[in-house]
């Protein structure tokens, strides 16, 4: 029980942080959960040493791109499809699925490349090759928990729950990279 008190009063910190400030608390959230993925994803195929560039990588893309973009998209989606609109959250399924879902993927993975030093024609090339996959495999796996987020779960909680389903994604997104990444080395070392 004492263990549960710090608990709460961190959760509720959180929680009041999220409501006076949301997309600085968004942003914090998104880094930190981006950063831990990328870590928990480097452990996971058994990197001896981690590789600081792509942490780091990822936790920029978090901060700058992971609570603004996710929180003003949102915004205005609620405010396209009115109250009283039959199926409204089955039409912001559809948009974040097909608007939302593209755009994000296009950003991480060309802002990704960008941050961990690579030019803008490699950014590209990583795009181009990873893009239909990466998108396919989110449309595959991620639409029945996009879905139950926004049909189930209160708009101020949502950015929780999306916080758990992105950590999970971003833990396959670096291993589906990395594996690129160590086939254009090899490629290169013939």
């Amino acid at each position: 029980m004492s263990l549960s008190k710090p608990l709460y009063s961190l959760f509720g910190s959180y929680l009041e942080q999220l409501f006076n400030h949301p997309v600085r608390t968004k942003c914090v959230t998104a880094c930190f959960l981006a950063t831990s993925a990328n870590v928990t994803s480097q452990r996971i195929s058994g990197a001896k040493k981690l590789n600081q560039q792509s942490v780091f990588a990822y936790g920029l893309f978090g901060l700058i791109f992971g609570g603004t973009i996710p929180h003003y998209f949102y915004q205005i989606v609620e405010r396209l499809f009115s109250h009283d609109l039959r199926f409204r959250k089955f039409f912001i399924f559809l948009s974040e699925r097909f608007a939302f879902a593209p755009l994000y993927q296009f950003l991480s993975l060309y802002f990704l490349s960008l941050f961990e030093g690579n030019s803008h024609a490699t950014a590209l090339k990583n795009v181009e090759k990873l893009y239909w996959p990466v998108l396919r495999a989110n449309w595959q796996y991620l639409s029945l928990f996009v879905y139950l987020n926004i049909a189930y779960v209160p708009p101020m909680f949502r950015s929780i729950s999306s916080g758990i389903i992105a950590f999970i994604w971003v833990v396959y997104l670096a291993q589906k990279r990395r594996r690129h990444q160590e086939k254009l080395a090899a490629e290169k070392a013939k």
